[in-house]
């Protein structure tokens, strides 16, 4: 297919790069003290996550280069390969921390396998729907076949353990069906049996249930499963309006666990108050409306379940993050996009970013 290039949605490449500017920052003040205390370097997490962001970077710019149409015949391989890694992950060569296996690696060279998995399973998905569009409206031909197989992808990485990746994961593939032209009837059944998956998820793990039992009073548990998402209430109201000042807050003297990562907006809100939480919640929602622009005028199906998949993947994300740190949802394990501390999410975000900016050279709205 020969397109037409243009230029690259402006907006929604600066807003990637405020998103990125803002993480850094936040990533140097929640992890300074942490870093100094346990590594003699206030500088540490900063300077990894510098260099993931100008890796980043480089790959977003790369990839927005090419013409999109030609990844298709990497999504097959990409998703196989990733499928290998994330059986790999939970084999003894699987990296274990904190009692989940979610590393390969060796040294410091060291990735997550379900941050790949987000990525490629956009990119697998978007192809097989294009070729499969006329069987979406039947469950059996159409939807079946793919909850075979997102069911294999979310059953490995919650073996890991990680049921919020894989909660995300499939609520991603569920708005890319609906993209995709799939019955509300099918898309339906499919959410009550999703919600009937994650109930039994919780009640069969002990600690996963704690945590939900917590959620629903966390003020009963304020020394154990409730600690977390009281101490990141404290520094949410802790910043009123206009923060306690860059640098100043007081949860992350090791009051507020993972401060740099699931908890990074729960710093930012104590540091930047009301309205620096409210200015990154307005670039995520501009994101979004940019994002699902890009997929509603790409010039073929491939590229607007391509974009829809990662607009989605992106601010999904971003919106069960900012639930869990104000105590709406239960503690997950999802980092913010952009802005928490970690090399392989931001590297697999950044180039899904490049995929979007590399779609819009190509919309039809210019």
């Amino acid at each position: 297919m020969r397109l037409r290039k243009g230029p690259p949605d402006f907006i929604l490449f600066i807003t990637t790069l405020l998103l990125v500017g803002i993480g850094l920052v936040m990533v140097f003040s929640s992890s300074a003290v942490t870093s100094n205390i346990r590594y003699d370097d206030a500088y540490l997490f900063f300077k990894k996550q510098l260099l993931w962001a100008l890796i980043g970077i480089v790959c977003m710019l790369v990839v927005m280069k090419f013409n999109y149409v030609r990844i298709k015949d990497l999504a097959i391989p990409l998703m196989v390969f990733t499928l290998l890694c994330l059986i790999l992950v939970i084999t003894p060569l699987g990296i274990d921390t904190k009692g989940s296996s979610r590393w390969l690696g060796v040294g410091i060279m060291q990735f997550t396998p379900s941050e790949l998995a987000k990525l490629a399973m956009v990119m697998f998905l978007a192809k097989v729907m294009e070729v499969n569009l006329d069987s979406m409206r039947s469950f059996t031909k159409g939807i079946l076949p793919y909850l075979v197989f997102i069911a294999l992808v979310c059953g490995l990485i919650m073996l890991q353990p990680d049921l919020g990746t894989a909660f995300a994961i499939a609520g991603t593939a569920f708005f890319m069906m609906l993209a995709a032209g799939a019955r509300w009837s099918h898309l339906g059944l499919i959410a009550l049996s999703g919600a009937g998956v994650v109930a039994a998820a919780i009640a069969l793990a002990p600690y996963r249930m704690q945590r939900f039992i917590a959620f629903l009073d966390p003020w009963k548990y304020p020394t154990d499963e409730g600690f977390q998402t009281i101490q990141s209430l404290y520094a949410l109201g802790s910043g009123g309006l206009f923060g306690m000042g860059l640098g100043r807050s007081r949860q992350k003297f090791f009051y507020l666990p993972e401060q740099h990562t699931d908890f990074i907006f729960a710093i930012l809100g104590e540091e930047l108050g009301f309205l620096g939480a409210f200015l990154v919640i307005c670039l995520f929602l501009l994101f979004a409306w940019r994002g699902f622009r890009i997929a509603i005028n790409a010039p073929d199906t491939f590229g607007s379940l391509l974009a829809t998949g990662i607009t989605t993947m992106i601010v999904f994300q971003a919106a069960i993050n900012i639930g869990v740190v104000s105590g709406a949802l239960p503690v997950t394990g999802i980092t913010l996009p952009f802005i928490s501390y970690g090399g392989s999410s931001l590297l697999f975000t950044l180039i899904g970013v490049g995929f979007l900016l590399n779609i819009s050279r190509y919309s039809t709205y210019r």
